[in-house]
């Protein structure tokens, strides 16, 4: 295990605008989509950059199989746990760029539902510019909930924002971004597999895509961020209503995510370059 620290895989790609235009239609943002020449807007360099794998090296998921860049650790269950995000420069749309992925650490711990493994990624975007994005990526892998298993209860969101905006995903749109970032994981449109296997009670909104519209949502009220970081607490699925939260300090913002049930979704904190 100790010697997958350190390993390193780089991809190119182009930042295209029709991408970017398709997950500004996706998000459903107003106005006119970013054209070439304007910067990507921030979390959006998830669209690019990916791998495809031919199906014979997936794994159970719909995730490239573990075992060839990231370990296989025994534990079958992927979630995106969160990250931790620094904006360097714009990374404009239309130029030629690279990302550069390097497994920085792995560790086990004991959770509360059993064994668990985190491996945390670390990604650096750049261009003839220079370094655009420096990423630190945490997944978790887990073992498959046992049949009939008690959920554990979510630890209830914060009510003291200064603003709030509503969200919903439906089975489109979950589509509609899976297709965009190429994440074959079955658990944000297979419903069975979701529900039989992993134990969900739907479809699955991606984590990264509550991130997006949790700095999204800031963003529009603060400026462009320079750091962002969050972590994933609970679920959410398809149809589910939501909101993301904030509220302004000193440093910038304090952000969360909130079911309709009051659980915390997500907590996170941004930055931002007007502050």
């Amino acid at each position: 295990m100790d010697d997958a620290i350190g390993r390193t895989m780089i991809v190119e790609d182009r930042i295209d605008p029709w991408r970017a235009a398709a997950l500004h239609a996706t998000l459903d943002l107003p106005g006119p989509p970013p054209g070439v020449g304007a910067a990507l807007p921030a979390f959006q360099h998830w669209i690019y950059f990916l791998e495809a794998k031919p199906a014979r090296e997936l794994g159970r998921d719909g995730h490239p199989a573990k075992g060839d860049f990231t370990p296989d650790l025994g534990l079958p269950r992927r979630m995106w746990a969160g990250g931790r995000l620094e904006f360097h420069r714009p990374l404009s749309i239309g130029l030629e760029a690279r990302k550069t992925t390097t497994i920085e650490s792995i560790a086990r711990k004991d959770g509360r539902t059993g064994p668990l493994a985190f491996v945390t990624l670390r990604h650096e975007i750049e261009t003839e510019a220079g370094l655009c994005v420096t990423e630190r990526q945490d997944v978790v892998y887990r073992k498959d909930p046992a049949p009939g298993a008690p959920k554990v209860a979510p630890e209830q969101a914060p009510t003291d924002e200064d603003a709030a905006d509503a969200h919903e995903f439906g089975p489109t749109a979950l589509f509609r971004y899976s297709a965009l970032t190429f994440n074959g994981h079955r658990i944000h449109y297979d419903r069975d597999y979701a529900r039989g296997v992993e134990g969900y009670d739907g479809l699955v909104v991606h984590g990264p895509l509550i991130a997006q519209v949790l700095l999204g949502r800031a963003e529009a009220a603060h400026g462009p961020a320079t750091r962002f970081s969050f972590r994933a607490k609970s679920p959410v699925t398809d149809g589910e209503r939501f909101e993301t939260c904030r509220k302004t300090h000193a440093e910038g913002a304090a952000l969360w995510a909130r079911g309709a049930d009051g659980r915390l979704v997500m907590e996170g904190r941004a930055e931002f370059a007007a502050a």
